[in-house]
């Protein structure tokens, strides 16, 4: 028998103690065993692979095995892991860490993001993109790294959760800068709140909101029409935990749009006016893009490196510049043919699947005599590189 034990620091319950007092080999974390604290006196601590653990216990066929996790062992925890192996193991959960982290800084948390894993960026990027994140610590993901690299585009505040329900446990509410030198022992949550962050009405699902009704919006005074722009960001393809550029980005229709689907967006204008547009253009959709006002490719040095850029103005420098920079989709609006192929050679240079598409859209219009005519648009061509 296979039960997965779940421990918060607290006492356990009594089903679980009873599958500790009966159990023949207890396995699990470091963290999680300094969470139970006293271990029954007929079980025997294994150490090892949890599924190395696991078959050699099913091998051997005697008592039980008990697997000790931290908080609820379902939410990305080794019961997925267990399933996966073809095991189905008794689950005696214990309180989730997330839920115990939003208790102790007395918040409400439905419309929170819980996110944990080795990927810094992906974590970060979520972080950038959503007012309220949750963060279960992982090595190399903590308060530190996540302070490091949100700064200093990225203003948030954080709540760092130590030992919690443990008898060390602290709650620190700390500024970015104090979370890049300050030693922390062990953390397990790290909540990054959006000081800034205006709650909606009451929602209706937990975690992120549901995406937009709809997108290829319409602007005024836009460079691109709404086609040019649905092709742009299906290429694109825009997500929660990744990051995009914008370059060039104008008034920054494609930045609001990228946000909107729920990906982290930094856009880079050098333009003055083009920037006041950008920001009315981002508060009037309510989206947060990161806005870097320069002339590229200067200005792209010092930004985290992308998952997809949009290049709408600039030279081959700066396509160049963007392309090095590996992101797995880069898409540019351009108006020339002579333009096109320099393009397609410096993405191919860099190792990119690269092709092109001329679009051109026309809008129906009704005249002043009342007849109907078709207003076309400026042709334009998109240019998409791809790569794993």
């Amino acid at each position: 028998m296979i039960t997965v034990v779940g421990v918060d620091g607290s006492e356990p319950s009594a089903a679980a103690r009873a599958r500790l007092d009966e159990a023949v080999l207890v396995t699990g974390s470091e963290r999680a065993f300094r969470r139970l604290g006293r271990l029954p006196a007929g079980a025997r601590r294994a150490g090892g692979p949890l599924l190395e653990v696991v078959d050699a216990h099913l091998e051997a066929g005697e008592g039980t095995l008990v697997v000790l996790a931290e908080g609820d062992p379902g939410f990305f925890d080794v019961v997925r892991e267990l399933r996966g192996h073809g095991v189905t193991p008794e689950v005696l959960p214990a309180r989730p860490l997330a839920s115990l982290a939003f208790a102790r800084a007395g918040l409400a948390w439905e419309d929170a993001l819980v996110v944990t894993g080795g990927r810094l960026d992906r974590v970060v990027n979520a972080c950038r993109a959503h007012h309220k994140v949750a963060v279960l610590v992982t090595p190399g993901v903590g308060p530190a790294e996540i302070a490091r690299e949100l700064a200093p585009t990225t203003p948030r505040a954080l709540i760092v959760c130590e030992d919690l329900g443990g008898p060390d446990e602290r709650i620190t509410h700390s500024r970015m800068g104090e979370a890049t030198t300050r030693p922390w022992k062990d953390p397990d949550v790290v909540l990054v709140l959006d000081p800034l962050h205006r709650p909606h009405g009451p929602g209706w699902v937990a975690g992120a909101r549901p995406g937009p009704r709809e997108w290829a919006l319409d602007f005024a005074d836009s460079r691109l029409s709404p086609q040019v722009r649905a092709f742009a960001l299906a290429k694109l393809g825009p997500r929660l935990g990744e990051l995009v550029w914008d370059v060039g980005a104008g008034a920054g229709e494609i930045a609001v749009e990228c946000a909107r689907m729920g990906a982290a967006v930094v856009a880079v204008e050098r333009e003055e006016e083009s920037c006041a547009r950008l920001r009315r253009n981002v508060i009037a959709h309510g989206v947060k893009v990161a806005l870097t006002r320069g002339q590229a490719p200067p200005a792209l040095e010092p930004l985290a490196d992308p998952d997809a850029v949009f290049v709408g103005g600039g030279g081959a420098d700066v396509i160049a510049a963007c392309a090095a920079r590996g992101p797995r989709s880069l898409v540019c609006a351009l108006r020339t043919v002579e333009q096109v192929v320099a393009v397609l050679d410096i993405l191919r240079e860099h190792g990119y699947r690269a092709e092109c598409v001329q679009l051109q859209s026309s809008r129906l219009t009704v005249q002043s005599d009342g007849a109907h005519r078709l207003a076309a648009c400026d042709p334009v061509f998109v240019v998409h590189g791809a790569r794993e």
